[in-house]
């Protein structure tokens, strides 16, 4: 069979289960580059063709390249992707790509925020207009509800409800999570000057909006987070929305009010695992103060006052 018509398939059966835009994007332009290398580099145009050799070399090829072992090896997992279903449906015999060796990932201790570092960036917007009373929101929900940047940027107005948030995470799946009374008197405050700001105005069914009543863009949001950073006088720090979501899922771990079981179901993992990478990233300190926290001897005391 010839391999793009098998992509071509493989495509449409991706759209059918609903992937965004982005993880489309993605997935053609890996394909197309994977393409390209087995007819022009290995003269290969038959999925059968295809060889464990010929993957090597594909891998060899984005290491020469000069990309980082973390973006080999989230390249691959598309291109296993696409192999998993062939075998699945029956085109071919061998899942190849599993035999593939990829490059190890250095395991980096992410320097995450402080408490102190995010309640200062919290603190660094006030109420005074619409615009600041959105970005100490943006903030705010970011720390307490542990959302992805596409997560936030899509919230609509029917999506934040009295105590809870819908989230529409990746792949379209929806989760709940909940939103705490210190967040609800921000988001009460900051609707109040949404409604105000735009009562003459024709918006977009947003929950975050620009000043013009748009949704938020990527960059906008970025900006907004920087922006927070700069005036809480963030340094040596990675200030994105990844941080802030990492920062939720270590404060959840440290304090012990969640496991790792909730957590996950909070942050919207497909597999567990993923969550406890959050594990592996928590400094010296926070596990000393996870360890603390959990000592039988601490909690005797306190089972005995109780």
């Amino acid at each position: 069979m010839l391999l793009e018509d098998v992509m071509e398939e493989y495509i449409y059966h991706c759209h059918a289960r609903g992937f965004t835009k982005k993880t489309m994007k993605n997935k053609r332009q890996e394909y197309k580059q994977l393409i390209n290398f087995l007819k022009g580099k290995r003269g290969i145009t038959d999925l059968e063709s295809i060889t464990l050799h010929d993957l090597r070399a594909y891998v060899r090829l984005k290491q020469q390249q000069g990309l980082k072992p973390q973006s080999i090896v989230a390249i691959f997992k598309i291109v296993k992707a696409f192999f998993s279903w062939c075998k699945k449906e029956g085109y071919i015999e061998e899942n190849i790509p599993l035999n593939v060796e990829l490059p190890k990932v250095p395991k980096n201790v992410l320097n995450g925020f402080t408490v102190k570092e995010v309640q200062t960036m919290i603190d660094a917007f006030s109420f005074k207009n619409y615009i600041e009373a959105r970005d100490k929101a943006l903030i705010s929900m970011l720390a307490d509800c542990g959302l992805r940047a596409m997560e936030i940027r899509g919230l609509t107005n029917e999506n934040v409800r009295d105590s809870s948030i819908l989230v529409n995470g990746k792949g379209n799946k929806q989760r709940i999570v909940f939103i705490s009374p210190a967040l609800k008197r921000i988001l009460i405050k900051y609707e109040r000057l949404k409604k105000e700001y735009f009562k003459d105005m024709d918006t977009a069914n947003h929950y975050f909006l620009t000043y013009i009543g748009t949704g938020l863009s990527h960059v906008t949001l970025d900006n907004v987070i920087k922006k927070a950073g700069k005036r809480a006088g963030i340094e040596g720090k990675r200030v994105s929305p990844h941080t802030f979501r990492h920062f939720f899922a270590v404060q959840c771990l440290t304090t012990g009010q969640l496991d790792v079981y909730s957590l996950s179901r909070l942050l919207g993992h497909a597999d567990i695992s993923i969550t406890q990478k959050y594990l592996q990233t928590m400094n010296d300190e926070q596990l000393l103060t996870k360890a603390v926290s959990s000592s039988p001897l601490m909690n005797f005391k306190k089972a005995l006052i109780d």
